[in-house]
């Protein structure tokens, strides 16, 4: 049984798309583990599928080549992004992995082919040719949510044998809830505590929690038009003028203490749950540093839902790691079950699986039973039901950037109705709403699967404004 961690699932990284960033980012470091950068004359980068129609939207020949020259996404300058790909465009060179240079032209080295390899639409094969003209060739998928797969092998995973509680479902969850009398939060707790002592969880949640209210903070004060050629404006720093009144202060904590005492009108709050969203996925389409939730192109709707949490309701002291805790776990059952790539998927894998994890950690936060927890995350998913990838440009702009106000809202109305219900009358299972999605993945056509060959992006000129 695939055993994932809730910190696989929530990862810190750069931005724009955790499949076609974040994995080919992973992959190059993956291959340079595989060769002897002594005799290293040369590298080739293969980009098929997915990664090849929407990777120049995407970064993916960006993010490979800061991977291959050994920067880490985590740790990176995101300032400095720019101009570390400048120079290896003005040198024609790359220093792999910080210390081998290797002459390397971006236009002729990084090849895009749109065939698709059979395994998964994200595949990029690495091939390194050295100076005994002996090669070395490799080839990954990007599966969703950061994490890459080498073609042959299994994708790697924690021993399971470590899970006190081993999960592949709801019905396991439910199980374990009626025979130890324990919620979702304690089942994964338990789980994650199987890896990590209290302390390191207290402080990866803490590391999580801080980047996640940084993007919404830096996407909130930063003003201007996102790269990418689509000329999108950033709206969250408007609105966050608008919605602040004359309220000071100097930072990310006494600007949440700001909002608090605002006019917290419904119409002023709706506006402030889209306004974090916004600014979250306005510095991912910029090359920010977010919080893969599950992936990039999701990655504002649990920091909109967090914050909103925070600001507009009484919580309990220890709330943003059992949000976390209990939304990561209902982040993996998508997983096992179906997938969190829109390439496989549509953006019900991104937008619906962010929105379920969000429902989830919000009602198990506002006091609702680990059934209506459930509830929660099975309403927000199935009204995300056959949701599309339609990027115009390949850009993860739009829609993508409004939809994680979309998902937001969704989840805070989830939560509410699960809040309001009696779980055990519901029709729709966790289970069966995720077997659902899985289906109607494979019903979709590929046109809708971040390829840019369907939908906004054939039937919207890019000279048009966003609405």
């Amino acid at each position: 049984m695939e055993q994932i961690s809730v910190f696989d699932i929530f990862k810190i990284g750069v931005g724009p798309s955790s499949s076609h960033t974040m994995g080919p980012w992973v992959a190059a470091q993956l291959f340079l583990e595989k060769i002897n950068l002594e005799e290293l004359n040369s590298i080739k980068v293969k980009l098929y599928g997915s990664l090849s129609k929407t990777g120049k939207g995407h970064g993916t020949d960006i993010a490979v080549q800061l991977g291959l020259a050994g920067y880490d996404a985590k740790t990176i300058a995101v300032e400095e992004i720019e101009n570390y790909i400048s120079e290896i465009n003005e040198t024609k060179e790359l220093l792999i992995n910080g210390v081998k240079k290797v002459s390397f032209d971006p236009i002729k080295d990084i090849e895009f082919n749109n065939e698709k390899l059979p395994f998964h639409p994200n595949g990029m094969t690495l091939v390194a040719h050295f100076k005994n003209e002996k090669t070395v060739e490799e080839t990954y998928y990007s599966i969703g949510g950061g994490f890459v797969v080498q073609e042959g092998e299994r994708e790697k995973s924690h021993n399971q044998t470590k899970f006190p509680f081993p999960i592949a479902s709801e019905k396991d969850l439910l199980k374990y809830m009626e025979a130890e009398s324990l919620s979702v939060f304690d089942i994964v707790y338990q789980n994650e505590l199987a890896l990590k002592s209290e302390r390191e969880i207290d402080t990866n949640i803490n590391e999580l929690w801080h980047e996640m209210k940084a993007s919404i903070y830096n996407g909130c004060h930063k003003n201007g038009t996102l790269p990418g050629g689509l000329n999108v404006i950033r709206r969250a720093f408007n609105i966050n003028v608008d919605l602040i009144e004359d309220k000071q202060y100097a930072n990310a904590n006494e600007w949440m203490e700001a909002i608090k005492v605002c006019n917290h009108s419904f119409s002023n709050v709706t506006k402030w749950v889209s306004c974090f969203a916004l600014a979250v996925n306005e510095e991912n389409a910029s090359f920010g540093r977010i919080v893969t939730a599950p992936t990039n192109g999701a990655a504002g709707v649990i920091p909109a839902v967090l914050m909103y949490m925070l600001c507009f309701s009484e919580t309990k002291k220890d709330a943003v790691k059992e949000f976390i805790l209990v939304a990561g776990e209902i982040g993996s059952l998508f997983k096992k079950g179906s997938t969190i790539s829109a390439a496989m998927g549509g953006c019900q894998a991104e937008i619906g699986v962010s929105s379920a994890m969000a429902a989830a950690g919000l009602t198990h936060c506002m006091g609702g039973s680990s059934k209506q927890v459930l509830q929660a995350a099975e309403i927000a998913m199935e009204h995300h039901l056959g949701l599309t990838c339609d990027p115009i440009m390949g850009l993860v702009q739009i829609p993508c950037i409004e939809r994680n106000t979309m998902g937001a809202m969704k989840a805070i109305t989830a939560s509410q109705i699960a809040l309001s219900g009696n779980p055990d009358e519901a029709k729709v299972s966790l289970d069966q709403v995720i077997k659902t999605m899985k289906e109607t993945a494979a019903a979709m056509s590929d046109k809708f699967k971040e390829t840019s060959e369907g939908g906004l992006a054939v039937n919207i000129s890019v000279a048009v404004p966003e609405c």
